[in-house]
């Protein structure tokens, strides 16, 4: 297994087709790891980082692996990341073709046995269900056997989803089936409800404008978040990503007003809640959130998606509508070659 370095951000278009096609044939596929995703986020975060990543191909120079990092100096060390940055994006890997892990883990660590300009490689968000996690500890082990650590990072809950709305309701417990079927229909019965998913790109900056505002006046801290130059980097992700057919934009109006607005992605047969936002000041008796993520499951059964994926973060709303645990790791390798 040959491994080549690429330290020009050029990498996203020059090796698009051949990226794609490799995520395709990896264990773990997720949106968050296309070029198209990695592009944006560099184009809005990575002015002061340097690419620093690792390819893999075999002995006929096949893709067989992708280590999508750059390099940050951080208090006097060159600290290794992944692109993507866990402030947005939910999952993240090494790309690897399914049944190559172990050679291809083997020849990335070894590669970076060899350099001693690193001195921590941090990866953030790696999914419960990736090979990664096991495999690389395998490698680490092997490698640097006193100088990694790996532990659970945060929850990751998720819906696997039946094959109709009455089902899922169903494997909820009685409180909470009460409580989704109350709050639904006294929306209904109080005010004038619509709800709806963009179908058209001619209201796409509308739809995600939308978004913006309500997402910043759900929460100080969603406000916070939201800044001018997080705003740019969902613009344009959400047109990279409609461009691409995976965003799914709901909003809920409550006579006539916008009230809710979820920001979704629909990837690999799963439908993902990457974000959301309402409106506290009009009509917070009908819970327009909730109502909304109950009509946004109903559609996601009745299009047979796989299961609704909550992505990052253990918040207790989740597990009211009958999510079940996963989580993410964190694995940090200190280079044993720059021991201070």
């Amino acid at each position: 297994m040959h491994v080549e370095r690429w330290t020009s951000a050029d990498i996203f278009a020059e090796l698009a087709e051949e990226w794609s096609a490799l995520l395709g044939r990896a264990a773990v596929d997720t949106l968050f790891l296309t070029p198209q995703w990695q592009e944006v986020w560099w184009r809005h975060f990575g002015a002061d980082l340097q690419p620093a990543l690792l390819l893999a191909r075999d002995e006929e120079g096949t893709l067989q692996g992708i280590a999508p990092l750059y390099a940050q100096e951080e208090a006097g060390r060159r600290v290794l990341r992944f692109i993507g940055g866990v402030e947005v994006s939910d999952y993240l890997d090494l790309i690897v073709a399914r049944g190559r892990e172990d050679e291809v883990y083997r020849a990335f660590l070894e590669c970076l046995l060899d350099d001693p300009s690193w001195d921590l490689l941090d990866l953030h968000c790696l999914p419960a269900a990736s090979p990664t996690s096991e495999a690389l500890y395998r490698s680490c082990a092997e490698c640097f056997p006193e100088d990694f650590t790996r532990e659970p990072e945060e929850a990751a809950p998720y819906i696997p989803l039946p094959e109709s709305w009455e089902a899922y309701l169903a494997s909820l417990d009685k409180k909470q089936r009460h409580e989704i079927r109350r709050k639904v229909r006294r929306a209904f019965s109080e005010a004038e409800v619509r709800w709806s998913r963009l179908q058209d790109s001619a209201g796409l900056e509308e739809a995600v404008e939308t978004f913006i505002r309500l997402h910043r006046a759900s929460h100080p801290e969603k406000e916070a978040f939201m800044t001018p130059r997080m705003a740019a980097f969902f613009r344009d992700m959400a047109r990279v990503t409609w461009e691409a057919g995976w965003l799914n934009l709901y909003t809920l109006w409550l006579d006539g007003r916008p009230a809710a607005s979820m920001w979704c992605f629909d990837y690999g047969g799963d439908l993902l809640l990457y974000n959301s936002g309402f409106d506290p000041a009009w009509r917070p008796e009908l819970a327009s959130g909730i109502v909304l993520l109950a009509c946004c499951l109903q559609e996601a059964i009745a299009r047979r998606k796989r299961r609704f994926d909550f992505l990052r973060g253990g918040e207790s709303y989740k597990y009211r509508f009958g999510a079940v645990d996963s989580a993410v790791y964190h694995l940090v390798v200190r280079n044993p070659r720059r021991k201070r």
